[in-house]
């Protein structure tokens, strides 16, 4: 309600009521009148001045803070903007806004400061793994090195291989991190899908079969897919998701890629008939170091990041992943890409 219409309520309230107690002991219509004529006159000056002067004016300078700081803007720049027609009611919305939104803010701040706290934990123990098991290795080569060369060698070899996942895990972590702040730039070239592919699948073709899995297209494709993306990292994303299948899926099983024409995008899907996921597990899949059974994540020697670097690899690209999958038949993986001519 605007200020005028206020005061000129409160200002004919207290009017007619001074009328009628004139007229009640005047009972004479002619003073009823003058009173309430010079009531609301005088009511309504004195009522706009009080208003206007101690409360409105203040309600106004509220609600424009209110209102430019929610747009971002700096102290200096909210109290020299935008006005409200009607700030008495707008100042309750926008409070109530402003209110819903710090909640809201809040919140995200918890789920981010809980993620950091897990993610710390994660990175803490994925160092140590390798760490400690670097450490008993030397301090084992120190006693047997004269004694037992042979066991010095082996033990040697394994502290080497401790030493490549270390490294992998710390090339893996500064990836995604340049992938988010946009440190690695997206070169965007035209190539054939297609033909990346079949690379990849010649690829890990050995170590598709050292478990007896097929890599196939479910269908021949006998004509190019051209897609407009960073070949190289679209490559990193094949492999990423392929070689997960490879280490999930079901023996003597088989991987399928398969691709669906868009109006505007391809549709790329790789299938394996493993063991399925838990519906449960789904949403933090593409989370760093999310392990579903980490026992046999650590035997297969991953760094738990691959998802989480597939993921950041699409989003810089503005494109999506989702996946589904069910127990005892297997997972898809499907992304997107931008089609072109």
């Amino acid at each position: 309600m605007k200020l005028s219409i206020l005061v000129l309520i409160t200002s004919l309230a207290v009017a007619l009521s001074i009328g009628l107690v004139n007229y009640h002991f005047q009972q004479s219509w002619y003073y009823l009148l003058i009173s309430f004529g010079v009531s609301f006159f005088t009511c309504f000056i004195v009522f706009y001045y009080l208003l206007e002067k101690y409360i409105y004016s203040k309600i106004v300078l509220i609600y424009k803070l209110i209102h430019n700081l929610k747009l971002g803007k700096d102290l200096k720049d909210a109290l020299g903007e935008y006005v409200s027609s009607d700030p008495i009611n707008d100042v309750e919305q926008e409070v109530k806004e402003w209110a819903g939104a710090k909640k809201r803010e809040i919140e995200v701040l918890k789920k981010q400061e809980q993620f950091r706290r897990e993610f710390l934990s994660n990175v803490s123990h994925e160092f140590k793994t390798p760490l400690f098991a670097i450490q008993g290795y030397i301090e084992t080569l120190q006693d047997c090195i004269v004694d037992d060369p042979d066991m010095a060698v082996k033990f040697l070899k394994k502290a080497e291989n401790n030493v490549e996942r270390l490294s992998y895990l710390i090339n893996d972590l500064d990836s995604i991190s340049k992938l988010e702040t946009g440190e690695i730039p997206i070169n965007y070239v035209k190539f054939d899908f297609v033909m990346l592919a079949k690379e990849v699948m010649e690829l890990l073709e050995d170590k598709a079969r050292s478990r007896g899995i097929t890599l196939s297209f479910k269908e021949k494709y006998t004509y190019p897919a051209f897609v407009r993306a960073d070949r190289e990292k679209i490559r990193q994303v094949m492999v990423n998701l392929i070689e997960n299948s490879l280490k999930y899926g079901r023996e003597r099983g088989s991987t399928a890629i398969k691709i669906f024409e868009l109006h505007d995008q391809y549709l790329i899907e790789v299938t394996d008939d493993g063991i399925g996921i838990d519906e449960k597990h789904l949403p933090r899949l593409f989370e760093r170091f999310y392990r579903i059974d980490t026992h046999r994540s650590r035997e297969e020697g991953g760094t738990g990041l691959g998802l989480a670097i597939v993921k950041h690899i699409l989003e810089a690209h503005q494109q999506i992943i989702s996946v589904r999958s069910t127990l005892q038949i297997g997972t898809t993986f499907a992304f997107t890409l931008e089609k072109i001519g």
